[in-house]
């Protein structure tokens, strides 16, 4: 591979992902394990850093893998991290591993999502949510985000699409803020198009809400629980999360055990 680098590469994106990351010099140097004076000198760009130095600081920037492949290239070195399809057979057993935890999340809804809400798996109790979305909606690439808040997804049936909806975005801005994408922020100002203003409640509790779904048997309440993986060391795997709907009270238990799906 040709790691050729242009001078001060490095030096510039080291002193963005630390500016990005709002800490001083002698923070991020003391999580990296090195000398304020030595970080000084790499970020401009008058000492070229060892590969060691840069999966440190790399690692204290919090970067994920993804990125910390390009802060790697910029110093001149090899990805560290590999980036497998989902179909490789050698992950296998991952993905057998996965079907096993939404299959045995029933009879509530659970998703493996890809980035930018990609569905790469979804157990059958998926269509609470999916059920009426318009059939263009449901055409691979599946989006799931796209599903959860477009008018011809589940926004018709969505009792606090507001309040929901702008739990959703700021989710989605707090990712793209830490990890910035012109492809995500595009997709939050899609998105964005599509949620209602929230109305002003007294008894406002953040972003704490449950999604409050309406059925022909019931209102659902769900709420969500969200899971990364965050020890893979490969890239495919470490960008997938699990997404697993759980009953807020006992009519939505009672109306998912009872498998009106």
């Amino acid at each position: 591979m040709d790691t050729r680098v242009e001078p001060n590469r490095f030096a510039g994106e080291l002193r963005r992902w630390r500016g990005a990351r709002r800490l001083s010099q002698l923070e991020l140097a003391i999580r990296a394990g090195t000398t304020q004076r030595h970080l000084s000198f790499m970020e401009r760009g008058r000492s070229r850093p060892g590969r060691a130095i840069v999966v440190r600081l790399s690692e204290s920037l919090g970067l994920s893998l993804r990125e910390r492949n390009a802060l790697l290239l910029s110093a001149g070195y090899a990805p560290s991290y590999a980036e497998s399809r989902l179909d490789d057979p050698g992950l296998r057993p991952v993905r057998d591993a996965l079907t096993g935890i939404i299959d045995g999340h029933m009879p509530y809804p659970a998703l493996i999502l890809a980035p930018y809400g990609e569905v790469v798996a979804a157990n059958a109790a998926t269509g609470v949510l999916t059920e009426g979305v318009a059939p263009g909606l449901l055409e691979p690439p599946v989006n799931m985000l796209r599903i959860m808040l477009h008018p011809d997804g589940m926004a018709s049936r969505v009792e606090n699409l507001g309040g929901w909806g702008r739990h959703v975005l700021e989710n989605l801005r707090a990712q793209a803020a830490r990890s910035p994408d012109p492809r995500l922020d595009d997709l939050v100002a899609e998105l964005a198009g599509y949620v209602p203003p929230a109305a002003p409640d007294p008894g406002h509790l953040g972003f704490a809400v449950p999604l409050r779904l309406r059925r022909e048997q019931g209102e659902l309440r769900l709420i969500t629980t969200l899971t990364s993986f965050a020890t893979a060391v490969d890239i495919t795997l470490a960008e997938l999360h699990l997404e697993a709907f759980l009953p807020a009270d006992l009519q939505t238990a009672h109306i998912l055990h009872t498998g009106a799906i």
